[in-house]
């Protein structure tokens, strides 16, 4: 794996670039919702792609995630939430195994299992628009990021703080809790979260549209709330979210959402491997670390700092970290954020940084197609720096010569800030007083490399947190793991040694809630997959 696309995978916090195809930007009507549309042009779907479809490989065999190799017996393509209920219920109906997909990119096999027998493809339900019988925006759940940011900002002047990639689809992303550059500065996607339409099976195995809302006299409000980080996969069919700043007031839609900061100043920098001992690198990571500690509660003067410190293996060559400043005075900022990580250590050997319009920014992308990769990946939060074995742990493991990839790498992401000014409950979305979000990765092209990079990753991650069973228990330094970073192996108890089940990592005190909800909207379990929540 070169230089370029490792960088590539990496820029994204969740590596993330979704295979979502904006094919219909019109506003289709849906009768549940009462959103406006027009007339023309007409909404995509709904379509039926079989095995003997030429368009079946498209949509099936080249995936986001190269390990899974889904087999379905037909995609369902849509466009309007009817389409969504006709395609669930026919599935029920039949018996047949239903999964989603919106922008197309999962790091589990949660839709492109062989056991999934319909996936339901929301890539023609892309529009963003305003809507006035809810007063807030609505974004349907196969348009983009960037598609959202675009109409959002050039429409309205407004962004929600979403993920880094313009090319992730708005339906998983969200569900999960949605974080990004801008989260430092003004929280989660999920703070945002107005209401939400959902396609759900009744117990009697009847598909139907339910809207519901955060306002206190909904009956349905216990949905959205599960929305707000419950995961996806978990309760039914997203069709499209509606996005309003709580407490915002009037009908002027440019004040209804967080307005972005005209420019950003992006940067890249790097330090060489070479003549980096295990007490340099400390110092480093320390560095980092202690800074954070810092600068992570709310209302920090470095809000508007996102960061993501790339550790890569030795073979590298390099260390590199990336990320932008929002700000007028972003310049300075970063100065003193740089001279932080250097204090005994050395400054950057390379460092490039060039000041963008914010749109210009957010839809850059990483600029590479990842479909021709295998990868595995695992997370973690961190309320305080790593310990000092922990850090001795990853130095051990990028420089292991036992294991002789290029393309393993732990990034540290910024995290806090506005986050951290919510409380845990308040949403699904439970780590609330987190620092840092820790992201593994291991990516190759040969299926016959999987075992020995599985076994990489999943003994790093074991030696990480090997004081509290080989996973990252919720206590006074980690806080979990993060459920749009899936990782099955928690649910493994030949890796899980903790006692501690998986939901707890992923939702800590939030999980019987979620129960709650998943018994009474998905009472049959219809939406079900490894790490999904039970009823």
């Amino acid at each position: 794996m070169g230089d370029h696309t490792r960088r590539s995978l990496l820029r994204s916090t969740a590596i993330a670039a979704a295979a979502g195809v904006a094919v219909h930007q019109g506003l289709a009507a849906s009768p549940a919702s009462g959103a406006p549309g027009p007339a023309w042009p007409p909404p995509l779907g709904p379509i039926r792609v079989t095995p003997d479809d030429p368009r079946y490989q498209d949509l099936v065999q080249r995936r986001y995630n190269l390990r899974f190799q889904g087999t379905p017996e037909q995609v369902r393509v849509v466009g309007t939430t009817d389409h969504v209920v006709r395609a669930v219920q026919e599935a029920v109906r039949a018996g047949k195994r239903v999964a989603v997909r919106s922008g197309g990119h999962c790091f589990e096999n949660f839709v492109d299992d062989p056991a999934v027998r319909v996936v339901i493809d929301m890539s023609g339900m892309t529009g963003v628009y305003f809507d006035p019988r809810h007063n807030a925006f609505a974004v349907e759940a196969g348009a983009t990021l960037g598609e959202a940011y675009r109409r959002l900002f050039l429409g309205w002047g407004v962004t929600i703080p979403g993920g880094y990639c313009p090319e992730v689809g708005a339906g998983g992303h969200v569900q999960g809790g949605g974080y990004g550059p801008l989260c430092r500065l003004l929280g989660l996607v999920v703070d945002y979260l107005y209401g939400v339409e959902v396609v759900v099976v009744d117990r009697d195995g009847t598909a139907r549209s339910v809207v519901a809302t955060r306002e206190p006299s909904d009956p349905n409000r216990e949905l959205w709330w599960a929305h707000t980080g419950g995961g996806g996969g978990n309760f039914g069919v997203v069709t499209r979210y509606w996005f309003r700043t709580p407490g915002a007031r009037g009908a002027d839609p440019t004040r209804l959402l967080p307005q972005p900061p005209a420019s950003v100043l992006t940067f890249e920098m790097e330090w060489s491997w070479e003549g980096l001992g295990p007490d340099a690198f400390a110092r480093l990571v320390g560095n980092h670390g202690r800074w954070f500690e810092r600068h992570s509660g709310p209302g920090t003067p470095y809000a508007g700092l996102y960061s993501e410190l790339l550790l890569f293996r030795r073979q590298s060559g390099r260390l590199m970290m990336l990320g932008q400043v929002a700000g007028a005075n972003a310049e300075r900022l970063l100065d003193e954020h740089v001279a932080a990580l250097s204090a005994g250590f050395a400054p950057p050997s390379a460092r490039t940084q060039q000041r963008l319009p914010w749109l210009a920014s957010a839809l850059r992308g990483p600029g590479e197609d990842p479909g021709r990769w295998r990868l595995k990946t695992k997370a973690g939060y961190l309320r305080r720096r790593l310990t000092d074995r922990q850090v001795e742990v990853v130095h051990r493991h990028l420089t292991r010569d036992d294991y002789d990839i290029v393309g393993g790498t732990l990034s540290l992401n910024s995290y806090g800030g506005q986050v951290n000014a919510v409380a845990p409950e308040a949403t699904a979305a439970a780590q609330r007083d987190s620092i840092l979000k820790l992201f593994y990765l291991v990516a190759w092209a040969d299926p016959k490399d999987e075992a020995r990079h599985l076994r990489w990753i999943r003994e790093f991650y074991r030696d990480m947190y090997a004081d509290t069973g080989g996973v990252p228990v919720p206590g006074p330094v980690n806080d979990g793991s993060f459920v749009n970073y899936p990782d099955t192996d928690l649910a493994d108890p030949g890796w899980n040694t903790s006692g501690v089940p998986w939901h707890a990592l992923y939702y800590k005190g939030n999980y019987p809630r979620l129960r709650r909800v998943k018994a009474r909207w998905d009472p049959r379990g219809v939406f079900h997959h490894t790490l999904s929540v039970r009823p």
